[in-house]
This record gives C-alpha cells, structure tokens and sequence, in this order.
C-alpha cells in the first residue's frame, strides 16, 4: 500500500518550489499542534520531515533533498551566526571561568566516558575513538530553536548559547586528533605504513585556524559597511549577503561553515555598540522561524525509520554513554567553577542534541577510510549508520529536554 502511494507520488508532476511550499505549510501547522502537547514545535517540523521523506511519502527523495542542501547549510549559518551574537565577552566574564570549565568538562568526558564504552563492548580501539570523537559534537540548531520559541531569558540560557556554541568548535578538534590517532592505528593494523602524526593532524588544524581568520576579517569587512547604514531592513540585508558569502567561501576553502559565522557574530558583538547588534539580532528573530521550519523538516526526512532497528548494542551503548558523558561533564564543570545552582542541575540536559555536524563528520569517516579496503567500508558503514540512527533518538529527546530544564530553571515566562 504504501509503495503504491509513493509510486502516485513520483508520477505527479510536482514543482519543486511547490514541494518548497508544501513543506513550509505542513511543517508550520504541525508545528504548532506540538503546543497541545506541550512539546517544541521543531518535534513537530521534524515528524512531518519523516512523513515527506522516504520513509513514508517518500516526496522528499534523496535527489532532491541535495538539490536542498543550500537550505540547510543557510539555516546552519544564521543559527552560528545568532549563537556568535550572544558570546560577549563581557557577558561571558560575569558568569566567570565555569562557562570555560563546563565546555571543556563536558566535551572531553562525553568523549572519554563513549571511548571507554565502546571499546569494553568491541575492544576494538580504533573505533571506540572515532565514537568518543564524534560524541561532543552537537546540534546547535535545536537548542536555539526551543530558546527562541520560548523566548527563554536568563543566565542558563547565556550558558546555553556560550555551549553550544564554543563546544562544536572543541569537538571538530578532539575529532581531528582522536580520528587521526584511529586512522593510523587501523592502517597498522592491516598492514599498511602509518603516516606521521603531524601530517595527520595539519589539515583538521589548518580547517580550524583559516575559519577563525576568515570570519575574523568577514566580521570587519561587515563592521565598516553596517557603520553606514541606520535602516533595520537594511542591515538585514547586508546581514543575509554576508551570511550567503561566508557560506560560498567555506565550500571553497573546505571551512566549518559553524565556526566561521560563529566569529563573524563574536566579533561583531564584542566590537559594535549595543544599538547595532540589538537591531540585527531583532532581524534575525522575524527570519530565523521560517529557516527553522524548513531545516528540521529537511532534518526529519534524513531519518530513516528503517535505521532504528540496525541501532544494536553499540548504537544504545553510544546514547547512553554520550549522555552521561555530557550532563555528567557539564554538571562537574559547573561545581568545579563554581556556577549558579540552575545551571548546575540543569545545563546537562539542554545539550544533548545532535545532529548535523556528528553526521557530517561520520560521512568524514565514511569517506575516508572507504578507499581503503572492505575492512575501511565496513567501518565507516557502521559509524555512519550508527550515528543517523542514534540522532533520531537525539534530536527528539534533546529540545524536549532542553524546554524542561528552562522551564525549571525559571526562564521561560508564562504563556
């Protein structure tokens, strides 16, 4: 019956600005039946991605959700962008070094506690790091998503934005060193020569500095033409041609398009008076709904029901540890620097979700250890399944858990 449906589907000569148009539709209305239900509206965007996708209607197939992909990558950008806006580091030296001590507490022990995991159920070395590399890693777009539905306001929510965003930029780190280590490990292993560490590491460092001096001069760049205009529609404009050119240059450059316009925002934040960055970050809040909607329904239809199944001992193994990993490193760091008793109970729980730059660096993983032989493709099938599939169960549980703990910790007002 329902490859029947799907098969009517695909002899429809549908537009594909109409699929566009269907998508923003059905996911803005389901979105909003979520409030029934007391849930985010994104878990709403993302079930309607699953309908259209080929997991049921199949209207989004996978050719074209790529010819899609600009899309996404525009939501990430403003998503980094927004986050980049709300590191100021005057705000950042009044909560004091515990912010610093929770993004390193709980990155490093997510990655540790999900090595140690997998390499007691596998003990294979090589691939429980390339899991632990992978677990601090994640999903941005969520956590800002529920914090601005909710209009969340306060202190967890400042700790919020400074952790999911400092912490994918941590996370391409750890993985570039723990993938290179894993990589050199499994080459030894079948009989290849290892390359040296150095040559391993240079590029994931390279990738790294030339996206902080990229979007360092972007920022000023954008700094000396925003200084000239006074008009909010304006700025925005400049604001969205800036964005859709950092964008254009990371694809070039082979950049974290995350961490780019995360500088761009940090930068312009810490530079420009309060005035400017009220006005674009006012701008950004009539836009960014509308990216949401499409993002998760694009991001709902990448998952794959069919995947659940194939999670296996080491896909619960990774969900389980990855989330003791973060909420227990976020709750040691938050004691260790002494932060506010909210944060403490609460700051775990609002980033556990995951999603695009986890499955973006699996398919690293995927592409690089593939031309290697069968026992490289084996591995990097299983990782990157195992990542899709365990993000299912992330980006549900994580923006439902991250509205519970601002609902707790008193952030949200009263609707």
């Amino acid at each position: 019956m329902l490859q029947t449906v799907q098969s009517y589907i695909h002899s429809l000569p549908i537009p594909v600005i109409m699929v566009v148009g269907i998508m923003t539709l059905a996911g803005f209305y389901f979105g909003k039946t979520m409030r029934f239900l007391r849930l985010p509206s994104i878990i709403g965007f993302m079930l309607i991605g699953v309908v259209l996708g080929p997991s049921v209607l199949n209207l989004l197939g996978e050719k074209l959700k790529d010819g899609f992909g600009f899309i996404t990558e525009i939501a990430l950008g403003f998503v980094a962008l927004s986050i980049g806006l709300e590191l100021s580091f005057a705000a950042l030296k009044k909560q004091g070094t515990g912010i610093i001590l929770i993004i390193v507490f709980e990155s490093f022990l997510a990655f540790a506690v999900v090595t140690v995991a997998v390499f007691l159920l596998t003990r294979n070395l090589p691939l429980a790091l390339i899991f632990g590399s992978l677990a601090p890693a994640s999903a941005p777009a969520g956590t800002v998503a529920v914090i601005q539905e909710y209009k969340a306001k306060g202190n967890l929510t400042k700790a919020l934005y400074a952790v999911v965003g400092f912490d994918d930029g941590l996370a391409i780190v750890i993985f570039g060193f723990a993938f290179a280590i894993a990589r050199s490990l499994l080459v030894q292993a079948n009989g290849g020569a290892s390359e040296t560490l150095w040559h391993l590491v240079a590029s994931p460092l390279l990738e790294i500095s030339l996206s902080f001096l990229i979007g360092a001069v972007i920022a000023v760049l954008y700094r000396l033409l925003a200084r000239r205009l006074s008009e909010r529609r304006e700025i925005f404009i400049l604001t969205f041609a800036t964005v859709l050119v950092t964008l254009g240059i990371c694809q070039l450059l082979h950049l974290s398009l995350i961490l780019t316009n995360l500088v761009i925002g940090m930068v312009t934040v810490n530079t420009q008076p309060q005035g400017l960055t009220e006005k674009i970050k006012d701008e950004l809040t009539e836009v960014m709904p509308l990216l949401f909607v499409l993002f998760f329904v694009l991001a709902g239809s990448n998952l794959h029901l069919a995947l659940l199944p194939s999670l296996g001992l080491v896909g619960v193994a990774y969900i389980v540890s990855r989330s003791a990993g973060l909420m227990g490193g976020a709750w040691i760091g938050a004691v260790v620097g002494r932060a506010e008793p909210k944060i403490r109970k609460y700051l775990g729980i609002g980033i556990l979700s995951q999603a695009g730059v986890a499955i973006g660096l699996s398919l690293v993983v995927k592409q690089t250890l593939t031309p290697m032989g069968p026992w490289g493709a084996r591995i990097g099938i299983l990782v990157i399944t195992t990542i899709t599939a365990t993000s299912i169960i992330f980006e549900i549980v994580g923006p439902i858990l991250c509205k519970i703990g601002l609902r707790k910790a008193g952030e949200i007002p009263n609707q």
